[in-house]
């Protein structure tokens, strides 16, 4: 046990955060997404949604403020211009957490797999809400 940190972030998933380096993603999915199919550390967190987990992530994860859009998700199905709901809400809490707008970028779903293939780990949600995927860029901790 250990004091402030969310239980949500289990000992695999803050090994795999601690490891990851500047310039890293980290891929959060919901329960379509074939998570075991892409990924190449896969840790799994069914009982929250992605945007619970994204929050507990941003506690401790550095976006890349190095890039313009440290996050990307990925677009409604057949390139709608509408923003899925876990969009939404992965918009609140980025903001929320850097105390400013973070842009994020849009792919299509071909587009985000081959990413999040790319990424250093995925976490696998319950997330049951369709789109509810982003990818986080790690940035830096800069020196006091």
């Amino acid at each position: 046990m250990l004091k402030n940190i969310d239980p949500l972030l289990n000992p695999e998933l803050l090994f795999a955060l601690a490891s990851m380096g500047h310039g890293d993603e980290l891929a959060i999915v919901d329960v379509n997404f074939p998570a075991v199919t892409f990924a190449r550390k896969l840790v799994r967190i069914d009982g929250a949604t992605a945007p619970q987990v994204l929050e507990a992530v941003l506690t401790l994860f550095p976006l890349d403020d190095f890039v313009g859009n440290p996050a990307t998700v990925m677009q409604a199905p057949g390139g709608s211009d509408q923003i899925p709901e876990p969009v939404r809400d992965f918009q609140m809490l980025l903001d929320r957490s850097e105390n400013k707008k973070v842009n994020i970028t849009m792919l299509d779903r071909f587009a985000f797999y081959e990413r999040a293939q790319a990424a250093f780990a995925v976490v696998a949600t319950g997330e049951r809400r369709l789109c509810g995927n982003i990818l986080l860029k790690k940035g830096v901790i800069r020196p006091a």
